[in-house]
C-alpha cells in the first residue's frame, strides 16, 4: 500500500524534478520507502530526500511511497522489460508466497498495454497500476473505483498521482477522478481512455425475495473470506447497524480475530446500541468518545486529508479519522467497513422519497447512478485517511461480482413503500438467514454523520463564528491549504 504518481514532461526533457516534489507533497504518511522509476532504471531510498537529485533522462516518470501492510508487500516501482510499474492493490484470491505487485507484473511482461487489459477484465480486486513506457503512461483503475487516482495537465506536464495535492504541488491546479474500470493511455498527444470493465445497468427481472437474499449471502460471504485470508486480526469500523454488523459477523466466521471500533461524540444513543450489538455478536468493541473540541482540532487534518471542504464528506470524514487512529494505534493494519452497501442496497431516506415521487423506474436510475459514483462521494475520503495512518481499508460490499447483482435487483427488494425506515431489505433477509440478532435486523438506517453526533458539532462551531457550515469549511480549508504551502517552501 502506498501512495502513487506519475508525470509525463511535454518537452521530452527528464520529468524526474517534478516525481520528486509530487512525493515530497505525499510524505508526511507513515512511509518506510520511496521509489522513482524510468522506463530503464529504478531507484529505491529510505527518504525522499535520497531521490532529489535523481536524473533519469526520461520524460515519463513514476514514483511510489511505499507501506507495508502484508508480508509479501515490497517497495516499488518494479523493473519491466523496457518499462516500470507501480501497481498498488489487491488481487482476491490472494497468493501469499507473492506481493500483488510481482503477481500484475509477472501476466504484463511480455505486452504491458494488451496484457493489462486482459488482466482488469478479469481480475477480482480493488487496485491502480500505472506502467512507464518510453515517451508514455499506461494506468488502470479496477471496476468500482476503490483506490483513489487523479489526473491532470498543464502546458509543461501531463500527471497522475493517488491524491490531488501532488498534483497541486507541480501547477496542476483541476485535478480529476481517473474513470473506474478505465485503462488510459497518456502521451504528448492527450489522455486517450478506453473503457475495459465496468458495472452493467442490466436490470434482473423477475427475481425474489428468497433468491437474492441466498445470492447476496452467499457473495458477500465470499467476498469477507477472501479480504481477511492471511489475516490474523481485523479492526471493522462499527456502528451497530445493519452494514457492520453483517462484515463483523462474516468476519468472525471466516476464522480472524474481530475487533470493532466504535466512535462518536459524548452521549449519543448509537454508543449504547453498537455496545448491545457487539456482545450479541460475542466481539471484543473499543468504544471511543470525543467533544466538539475534538471535532474542532480533527478538522485542519481531514480537511488536508480528503482535499476538499464538501460538508457532508468532512462530517463522514471526521468519525473515519478516528477509526483509522484508533486501528493504527491497535497495531491493526486492515480495516473492513460497509461503504457502498447504502448505494447498493437503497439504505438511504431519499431513495425512498424518489421512490414515491417518482417511481420505480426513476429511482432504479439515481440508485444505479449512484453506485457509479460511488468512488467520488465516498471511496476515495475514506481511503486517502487511512492510508495517512498506514491502515488499509477493504470494502466486502464493493466485490465486483456483488455489486454487480445487487445494483441490479429491482427496487422493491431494497424499498418497501410507505417507508417505514426499514430499507436495505434484501439485505435484511440476508442477515436473518445468517441469524443475526433482532437488535440488527429491525435497526432503522440512521447515517454516520448524524449517528455519531459530528454534524451538530460542525453546526455549533460554524455557528460560533456566524457562518454557514458550508463557509466555514471553506475557510478552514483555505487556512490549511496556505499553512502547508508555507511549510512546503
Amino acid at each position: 500500500m502506498g501512495a502513487t504518481v506519475a508525470v509525463i514532461n511535454k518537452s521530452g526533457e527528464d520529468a524526474a524534478e517534478y516525481a520528486v516534489r509530487m512525493l515530497k507533497t505525499l510524505a508526511y504518511r507513515k512511509a518506510e520507502a520511496f521509489g522513482l522509476a524510468s522506463p530503464s532504471a529504478v531507484k529505491i531510498e529510505k527518504t525522499v530526500e535520497g531521490l532529489a537529485a535523481s536524473n533519469f533522462n526520461s520524460p515519463s516518470i513514476i514514483g511510489h511511497a511505499f507501506s507495508r501492510i502484508t508480508p509479501a508487500d515490497k517497495p516499488q516501482p518494479t523493473k519491466l522489460e523496457n518499462a516500470a510499474l507501480v501497481f498498488d492493490g489487491r488481487i482476491y484470491p490472494t497468493r501469499l508466497e507473492n506481493s500483488d505487485a510481482e503477481i500484475f507484473a509477472e501476466k504484463i511482461q511480455n505486452n504491458p498495454v494488451e496484457e493489462a487489459r486482459k488482466f482488469m477484465r478479469k481480475a477480482n480486486g480493488d487496485f491502480i497500476f500505472i506502467i512507464a513506457q518510453k515517451d508514455r503512461l499506461v494506468a488502470g483503475r479496477d471496476p468500482i473505483g476503490v483506490r483513489p487516482l487523479y489526473l491532470g495537465e498543464n502546458r509543461r506536464v501531463m500527471a497522475l498521482a493517488s491524491e490531488r495535492k501532488a498534483l497541486w504541488a507541480i501547477g496542476i491546479e483541476n485535478a480529476y477522478s481517473f474513470p473506474p474500470g478505465s485503462l488510459l493511455i497518456a502521451d504528448k498527444k492527450g489522455f486517450k481512455f478506453l473503457r475495459v470493465k465496468t458495472l452493467r445497468h442490466t436490470k434482473f427481472s423477475g427475481v425474489i425475495m428468497h433468491f437474492a437474499a441466498e445470492k447476496v449471502t452467499a457473495l458477500l460471504q465470499r467476498s469477507v473470506e477472501e479480504r481477511v485470508f492471511g489475516l490474523e486480526e481485523v479492526a471493522v469500523a462499527f456502528s451497530g447497524g445493519l452494514d457492520s454488523s453483517l462484515i463483523a459477523f462474516l468476519a468472525k466466521e471466516a476464522g480472524v480475530d474481530v475487533h470493532l471500533v466504535h466512535v462518536s461524540l459524548k452521549d449519543q444513543p448509537e454508543t449504547e446500541h453498537a455496545m448491545k450489538v457487539a456482545e450479541e455478536l460475542k466481539l471484543p468493541i473499543r468504544v471511543y468518545t470525543y467533544t466538539i473540541d475534538d471535532v474542532k482540532g480533527t478538522l485542519p487534518k481531514v480537511l488536508w486529508l480528503i482535499e476538499e471542504p464538501d460538508p457532508v464528506k468532512v462530517s463522514i470524514g471526521v468519525p473515519m479519522c478516528w477509526v483509522a487512529e484508533k486501528t493504527w494505534e491497535m497495531g491493526i493494519k486492515v480495516l473492513l467497513a460497509g461503504q457502498g452497501a447504502d448505494e447498493l442496497f437503497g439504505g438511504y431516506k431519499r431513495y425512498a422519497v424518489a421512490y414515491t415521487a417518482h417511481g420505480e423506474e426513476r429511482s432504479e436510475e439515481i440508485l444505479f447512478n449512484d453506485v457509479l459514483m460511488v468512488h467520488e462521494t465516498n471511496l476515495e475520503r475514506d481511503y486517502k485517511i487511512c492510508s495517512f495512518h498506514n491502515v488499509e481499508l477493504r470494502l466486502p460490499y464493493l466485490n465486483y461480482k456483488l455489486a454487480n447483482f445487487a445494483a441490479n435487483l429491482p427496487l422493491k427488494l431494497k424499498i418497501r413503500l410507505p417507508d417505514d425506515g426499514m430499507r436495505k431489505l434484501v439485505l435484511r433477509a440476508a442477515a436473518k438467514k445468517l441469524c443475526l440478532p433482532k437488535a440488527i435486523l429491525e435497526r432503522p438506517k440512521r447515517a454516520i454523520q448524524y449517528a455519531a453526533g459530528v454534524d451538530k458539532a460542525l453546526k455549533r462551531l460554524s455557528k460560533n463564528e456566524t457562518l454557514s457550515v458550508r463557509d466555514y469549511l471553506k475557510k478552514n480549508f483555505q487556512s490549511v491549504l496556505e499553512k502547508k504551502m508555507v511549510q512546503d517552501g
